[in-house]
């Protein structure tokens, strides 16, 4: 009988098993919602970091676009500013020099980052130019100029004010007109004579 018993119980009952089911279906939910947390949050944060990252190299290029300027740099006031420079070293493009311009579009306040050679704006079919949209859902970006300084303000929705500066901007160099120098022309000088005819050899 005692080994009848033993037996029996190396099984699992229904009612055990009932009841481990049951468990688990209680366990399970909170679990996969847990899981499911941690994956939007990580997506989350992701996003951010990209975001960030993104944030952070448009501000380095705008700033080296700046810096390394000849001081040629036009501002044009609307909704949005928009800034031409000129001549700069820091092409993203492998360009010996660059005129770069950053402008916001209508579609999706977007920020623009245009470089080229000899272009003029708005493009026209023949100009040839490389844009990259560096920003989005733009409510702010404005360009103010204090002598040889520079203050840029940029502000996305619902985000905080981007601000940096540049001090000691290189003005252009003002070409110097040449004068013309007239040559002056030595007279030749003529042969002082006496007076006196003279005769010719015969």
């Amino acid at each position: 009988m005692a080994k009848y018993l033993k037996k029996k119980r190396l099984a699992f009952t229904l009612i055990e098993v009932l009841i481990s089911i049951v468990l688990v279906g209680i366990i399970l939910p909170p679990l996969f919602k847990l899981i499911t947390l941690m994956q939007d949050s990580n997506s989350q944060i992701f996003s951010y970091v990209t975001k960030q990252k993104q944030e952070a190299k448009a501000i380095e290029t705008m700033y080296l676009d700046l810096l390394s300027s000849d001081g040629n740099i036009t501002i044009v006031k609307n909704e949005f500013s928009r800034v031409c420079i000129e001549n700069s070293l820091n092409s993203l493009y492998g360009l010996s020099r660059a005129k770069v311009c950053w402008l916001v579009t209508k579609e999706k306040n977007r920020l623009l980052r245009v470089e080229g050679n000899d272009y003029r704006l708005p493009l026209g079919l023949e100009d040839k130019v490389e844009s990259d949209a560096v920003l989005s859902d733009l409510e702010l970006f404005d360009i103010y100029r204090n002598k040889n300084d520079l203050l840029v303000i940029i502000k996305q929705k619902n985000q905080k004010p981007i601000t940096f500066e540049i001090y000691g901007e290189h003005k252009p160099e003002k070409k110097s007109k040449k004068k013309k120098t007239k040559k002056k022309t030595k007279k030749k000088r003529k042969p002082k004579t006496n007076g006196n005819k003279t005769k010719g050899l015969v």
